[in-house]
C-alpha cells in the first residue's frame, strides 16, 4: 500500500487529519507505511470550520502537515493550501525538514511508479482504445455474474423457462442504466439495463412487456419514511398499468431497490425498507396472480420482509456494472448459475442495528418478547441452482505446539513455520454445474477477553460439474488466530479452537477442533 486517505472523523477527540498519533506514530512508525497520505476532500478545512480545533485555515494546514499529511485533495483553489504553507515555513512554524519529509514521501511513490523515467504514456489514445474494450466488457460481465446472490428460490421459481409466450419486466430499476455506473462511472459508457438484457436474451421468440410502475422515491421522500402519505392518483394509475402488464404476461420480473440518490456518500436513511412506492407496486403485481420474481439493484441491505415472505424467487444484484443487465438475464434464465454470497447481514428492521458480522455473544440477545430476533439474511448466505455436499473434514495437527517468548504463555503471531492445515471434500450433488463458496470460521473457546462467536478465516470459490468432487484446503497461521489482549498486545493465546465450515455463517456443514499449546 502506497497511498492512504485521512478521513473526516475524530478519534478520542482528535481529528484524524490532524493526528500525529495516527498519521505518523501508528501508520508510519508502527505499521511501516512508506507511501503518502492524502486528505479526504475537505478534511483539512474541517479542522477549522467543523471540528473547531484550529484557529483558522492557516492553523489547520499547520496541524495537518505536522501530523503527517502529504497531499491535500484540491477541490478549492491551491491558494487555500499552498500560500498558508509558504507563510508557515517563512515564519518558522513549519520546518523545512518537515516539508522535505512530506515531499520525499510523494517523490518516493512517483519513483516506484516509474514516473521519473516515463512521465508520459507512449500512446496518447491508449485510454480511448482501452476503456470499454471487449476485454473490459468480459471482465465486467464476469464481475457482475459472480457477485449476484440468489437470496431465495422456493419451489424452484428460478431459473425461468425460455419457452414463454410473454414476460413482464416491471419496476423503477428495470430500464435505468445509471444503476450500472453509480457515482464514479466513466462518461460515455452505456450500461445494459435489466430490460435490455432480457430482450437480448429472448430475442423475438418471447414478447417482453414493460412498465415502470413507480419511481424509486415518491414526491415527498424521504419525509414520507417517517410521515407516510396516501398514494396520489398518478401513482395509482402507474401501478395499475404495471398490474395490467403483469396480467397479460406469463411471468413478472419486478426490479426494485435503490438509486444513486438513496444510497452512497452522504445518503443516510431512517429506514431500510424499499423506498417510495415500491412495496405498493410489488404487492399489487403479486396480487395479479401471475408468477413473480424480484431482482434487487441496491447498495445497502434492505429489509424486504414482505417480499421475502411471499415472493418465491429473489435475486440480489447490487449495482452490477456496465454488463449488469446481461448478467442478470443469464441468471434469470439459467445460463449462469449464481454462486455469490452476502458480504453483509440483512436485518429485518432498523431496530436491530447494529447487526454485524462477526458479532460478540452479548450483541444480539435472544428470547425477549419485545424483540424481533434473527436476521432476514445472514452473512455468507447465497443459494444455487444445484446442491453441494460437504464431507471428510481433516485437521492436522490436532495440537500445534509452538514456542513462546521467555516467561510468557503468549505466542508471537508472526511466528514462522507453525500452521494448521484444514481439508474437506465438496461434491456437486445436483444436476447443474455451479460455483460454491466454501467458508471457514473459527472460534477460540476460552480467552482472556471477549471474542467473536465466529471469525471468517478463509473462503474458496470452486466450480463443480454435476457429480464432481474437489478437495478444498485452508492453511491457518498464528496471525490468523491472534487477538488483542487486555494489554492491547496482538498475540495468540494457547487453547482450544473450534472450526466451522459451511456455505454461510448460519449454514455450517462441518465442525471440528484443534489446539494451540505453548512450549517454553
Amino acid at each position: 500500500i502506497l497511498g492512504v486517505m485521512s478521513s473526516y472523523n475524530d478519534y478520542d477527540g482528535i481529528p484524524v487529519t490532524g493526528s500525529h498519533y495516527w498519521l505518523t506514530e501508528r501508520l508510519r512508525n508502527e505499521f511501516g507505511f512508506r507511501g503518502y497520505v492524502v486528505s479526504d476532500s475537505a478534511a483539512v478545512e474541517y479542522l477549522y470550520n467543523k471540528h473547531g480545533v484550529a484557529t483558522d485555515m492557516k492553523d489547520a494546514v499547520r496541524q495537518s502537515i505536522e501530523a503527517g499529511l502529504n497531499v491535500k485533495t484540491n477541490f478549492t483553489p491551491p491558494d487555500d493550501f499552498i500560500l498558508p504553507l509558504r507563510a508557515l515555513i517563512k515564519e518558522g512554524k513549519v520546518s523545512m525538514k518537515t516539508l522535505d519529509d512530506r515531499v520525499r514521501d510523494v517523490l518516493r511513490v512517483k519513483f516506484l511508479l516509474g514516473m521519473f523515467d516515463h512521465p508520459y504514456v507512449a500512446d496518447a489514445d491508449y485510454a480511448v482504445k482501452t476503456v470499454n474494450s471487449s476485454e473490459h466488457q468480459q471482465i465486467a460481465l464476469r464481475a457482475a455474474r459472480e457477485s449476484i446472490v440468489l437470496l431465495k428460490n422456493n419451489r424452484n421459481a428460478l431459473p425461468l423457462s425460455k419457452d414463454l409466450h410473454s414476460i413482464a419486466v416491471i419496476g423503477p430499476n428495470a430500464d435505468d442504466d445509471s444503476l450500472t455506473r453509480y457515482r464514479y462511472g466513466p462518461n460515455g459508457v452505456k450500461g445494459t439495463t435489466v430490460l435490455q438484457g432480457i430482450k437480448n436474451k429472448l430475442g423475438d421468440k418471447v414478447k417482453v412487456n414493460y412498465a415502470k410502475g413507480c419511481e424509486v422515491t415518491n414526491e415527498h421522500w424521504p419525509e414520507t419514511e417517517v410521515l407516510p402519505e396516501p398514494l396520489t392518483q398518478k401513482e395509482k394509475d402507474e401501478i395499475a398499468k404495471a398490474v395490467e402488464v403483469a396480467k397479460n404476461s406469463d411471468v413478472a420480473v419486478v426490479v426494485l431497490g435503490d438509486s444513486p440518490n438513496t444510497v452512497g456518500e452522504t445518503a443516510s436513511r431512517t429506514s431500510l425498507d424499499l423506498p417510495g412506492r415500491q412495496l405498493d407496486l410489488v404487492q399489487a403485481v403479486y396480487a395479479a396472480g401471475k408468477p413473480v420474481v424480484v431482482v434487487l439493484l441496491n447498495g445497502r441491505p434492505m429489509s424486504i420482509n414482505w417480499v421475502n415472505k411471499y415472493v418465491p424467487g429473489i435475486i440480489e444484484a447490487w449495482f452490477p456494472g456496465a454488463q449488469g443487465g446481461t448478467a442478470i438475464a443469464d441468471v434469470l434464465f439459467g445460463d449462469y448459475n449464481p454462486g455469490g454470497k452476502l458480504t453483509v447481514t440483512f436485518p429485518k428492521t432498523v431496530g436491530q442495528i447494529p447487526y454485524n458480522f462477526p458479532t460478540k455473544p452479548s450483541a444480539q440477545w435472544e428470547g425477549e418478547r419485545t424483540r424481533v430476533n434473527g436476521a432476514l439474511y445472514f452473512f455468507g448466505h447465497g443459494l444455487s441452482y444445484t446442491t453441494f455436499a460437504y464431507s471428510n473434514l481433516k485437521i492436522t495437527p490436532q495440537v500445534e505446539r509452538v514456542s513462546t517468548a521467555s516467561g510468557s504463555d503468549r505466542v508471537n503471531p508472526t511466528l514462522k513455520g507453525a500452521k494448521i492445515t484444514i481439508t474437506l471434500d465438496v461434491t456437486n450433488t445436483g444436476s447443474r454445474e455451479g460455483d460454491e463458496v466454501v467458508q471457514l470460521f473459527t472460534h477460540e473457546l476460552v480467552t482472556s477477553v471477549t471474542t467473536y462467536e465466529k471469525n471468517l478465516r478463509g473462503f474458496e470459490r470452486i466450480h463443480l460439474r454435476p457429480g464432481e468432487m474437489k478437495t478444498v484446503t485452508f492453511i491457518l497461521k498464528p496471525e490468523d488466530l491472534a487477538l488483542w489482549d487486555r494489554q492491547m498486545h496482538f498475540v495468540v493465546e494457547p487453547g482450544k479452537f473450534k472450526v466451522m465450515i459451511g456455505s454461510g455463517s448460519e449454514d455450517i456443514r462441518l465442525t471440528g477442533e484443534f489446539g494451540i499449546a505453548a512450549v517454553r
